[in-house]
């Protein structure tokens, strides 16, 4: 395996090689299907999304996370939904390049639940914004020490 996902995780247009699986979101009837070293702490930012920020919609499928394609707009670059280290979250309410989608008050409370859990939120992207996504930061062996000091991970 040698390609990489735009963070430096292995990626894999076959799913089972780099691990992938279904991750529950606590709080909700949703799995997202991620990374093994991702997906519990990927799983649990989206627990706490969910009842600090906003409720998860299960009515509408607009939350995943493992999807082997290129960064939107590039030919050369792997997303880091490739490596099954990326969510969205209600994207329908979300929608790439749209700014301000969440309540001002929320944005702190999300800048802290990303921080807490080695992510980046497309709000903050420079370039065009991507408020529906959040994306690891941190790589497999800081992923797992991160899991351990959250409790995450025995």
């Amino acid at each position: 395996m040698s390609l990489t996902s735009y963070n430096g995780w292995p990626a894999s247009q076959d799913q089972a090689e780099i691990g992938v699986k279904p991750y529950a979101i606590k709080g909700t009837n949703i799995k997202i299907r991620c990374a093994p070293a991702a997906g519990e702490l990927l799983s649990a930012f989206a627990a706490e999304f969910h009842s600090l920020i906003e409720p998860i919609d299960e009515g509408v499928l607009d939350d995943w996370a493992y999807c082997f394609r290129m960064v939107r707009g590039t030919t050369d670059k792997l997303s880091n939904h490739s490596s099954g280290t990326a969510i969205d979250l209600n994207a329908a309410n979300h929608k790439l390049g749209a700014i301000g989608t969440f309540p001002p008050e929320k944005v702190p409370m999300i800048r802290a639940l990303a921080k807490k859990y080695g992510c980046t939120w497309g709000g903050d992207y420079r370039g065009r914004k991507d408020e529906m996504h959040f994306e690891l930061h941190v790589n497999p062996e800081q992923a797992s020490k991160l899991m351990h000091k959250l409790g995450l991970k025995d």
